[in-house]
């Protein structure tokens, strides 16, 4: 509103000051997590009722992987594939998830996969307790 009178006053060519009215303070948001640098030192997320990965999670990657778009992947000694991914997760203390940092592997779209993928398991699934917490998964596929 007040971005049209400027515009008004500017086109009617109106030199007068224009009056900004007061407006409603913004509400006060909390004040941004910056996920921490150093994982090593943070708790391993821990689910109340933990699940084995589908294989099928894994053809996505495999996907990536036989397109070219993704080179982080290692040949196993078995004759197959795995692609780990190591995130962190701030949980709030209602347990809600609020935040999913995967680390960069060279795969945009493998890590935010994997990102959705923790992100659906922990939802409803972690103690109410606040903070950040590191996990991994690991995609496997054969050859």
């Amino acid at each position: 509103m007040i971005a049209l009178a400027f515009i008004a006053a500017a086109l009617i060519g109106d030199a007068q000051t224009v009056v900004i009215p007061p407006s409603v303070p913004a509400p006060v948001q909390a004040p941004a997590t910056i996920a921490p640098t150093d994982w090593t030192t943070l708790p391993d997320l821990r689910l109340i009722r933990p699940a084995p990965l589908p294989a099928s999670l894994s053809d996505f990657v495999r996907g990536e992987v036989d397109a070219g778009r993704c080179a982080s992947a290692r040949h196993t000694i078995a004759g197959g594939y795995t692609l780990a991914v190591n995130l962190i997760v701030r949980i709030g203390a209602n347990g809600t998830v609020l935040e999913v940092v995967p680390r960069a592997i060279g795969c945009p779209t493998v890590e935010q996969y994997a990102s959705g993928i923790v992100s659906r398991m922990a939802r409803g699934n972690v103690l109410p307790t606040a903070g950040w917490f590191r996990t991994a998964i690991v995609f496997a596929w054969p050859q």
